[in-house]
């Protein structure tokens, strides 16, 4: 019995190592693959536009920080008080209004670049 105990904590020891290295591999070759995709691009002379958005990224991850971030500030507020454990809400809650604030502002810089 004594065997099967420490076969167990050998096993739970080893899954999350496995499961690091795997997701290691795992983005190594998607940027491999994406390396090498750009090169072969570059060589034949065409290119990929990049429809990334960095208004509704911002405003998305925003709200969704911030609304995590105010949950946990709420939930280790009452259960804690006022202590270290409720910085693991208010941190993600000051990130998300902070991306808030960028979309705001950016919105604000761009009306005014287009009335001119």
């Amino acid at each position: 019995m004594e065997t099967l105990a420490v076969a167990a904590q050998v096993i739970v020891t080893i899954i999350p190592i496995v499961g690091i290295v795997m997701g290691c591999a795992v983005i190594f070759f998607y940027i491999f693959y994406n390396h090498k995709q750009k090169m072969l691009m570059i060589e034949k002379g065409t290119s990929l536009k990049s429809n990334f958005d960095l208004g509704i990224f911002s405003i998305f991850t925003g709200l969704l920080l911030f609304c995590i971030g105010l949950c946990l500030t709420i939930f280790f507020a009452l259960k804690e008080g006022i202590s270290y454990s409720l910085l693991s809400g208010i941190i993600p809650l000051s990130c998300g209004v902070s991306l808030i604030f960028y979309y705001i502002i950016r919105i604000i810089f761009n009306k005014k670049s287009n009335a001119k």
